[in-house]
């Protein structure tokens, strides 16, 4: 695994490019949609869909710990998932959490990078935004790996994709000072986008075993020590 400041871009000309077109994307559509989804909206109701679209993602998560042999996660998604569809209103409340229940958040680029799956190089995805070679086949893989979407009597066509999209319109409009100052703000938006990106996902695979990391967004974050290696 790469360390924590190991940047792998080939790719660089054709991602900047998506990452130009996710700019103008967020600039004229979703940025807008998302300001005034948080202004509109109550806040307890923008968390209650927040934790709608978790409890819909948590059958992937089952099956995605069973994969990765963990059956600790599979335990926490499977009570989670009990407790929150019944005690929750159909996950519209947490009460999980409040029952001191961990958070058991997982994905199929998990499952590749336990089963000894390389990072790859760094990509940016249309629309998803940052990624990297494995994660982007975790993305195909999950669409496909969640349950919910094969019931029968299932509520609504692809509903989990819809509370996906409600749910990153929620945290786009309460975090739209720290992302309009990554993507409107830095001096190259892509370069600090990417190494954010990384660092974040290292951090999450890697837990406590892996390198030291380092909070992009804290006052002591040595910006002007950051090289980027594809720089003349």
């Amino acid at each position: 695994m790469r360390g924590s400041g190991d940047v792998f871009d080939p790719y660089e000309g054709m991602n900047r490019r998506i990452h130009g077109l996710n700019r103008g994307l967020d600039r004229v559509a979703f940025r807008p949609a998302s300001k005034g989804y948080v202004s509109i909206v109550p806040e307890p109701m923008v968390q209650s869909f927040s934790d709608f679209a978790d409890n819909l993602s948590m059958p992937k998560n089952m099956v995605n710990a069973l994969l990765q042999g963990n059956p600790k996660l599979f335990g926490q998604a499977l009570a989670r998932f009990l407790i929150n569809t019944t005690v929750g209103f159909a996950g519209l409340a947490d009460p999980a959490t409040e029952f001191g229940l961990p958070d058991a958040q997982t994905d199929f680029g998990e499952t590749l990078h336990v089963w000894g799956a390389q990072e790859g190089a760094y990509i940016e995805l249309p629309v998803f935004g940052p990624s990297t070679e494995r994660d982007a086949a975790g993305i195909l893989v999950d669409f496909f790996l969640n349950p919910i979407g094969y019931a029968k009597n299932n509520p609504a066509h692809n509903i989990t994709a819809y509370a996906e999209i409600v749910q990153k319109m929620g945290d786009r409009g309460r975090f739209s000072d720290t992302v309009d100052s990554i993507l409107y703000e830095s001096e190259d938006s892509y370069a600090q986008a990417r190494v954010i990106y990384l660092q974040n996902r290292r951090f999450e695979l890697a837990g406590t075993d892996g390198d030291a990391y380092v909070d992009p967004y804290d006052d002591s974050y040595p910006d002007d020590n950051y090289e980027d290696p594809y720089a003349e």
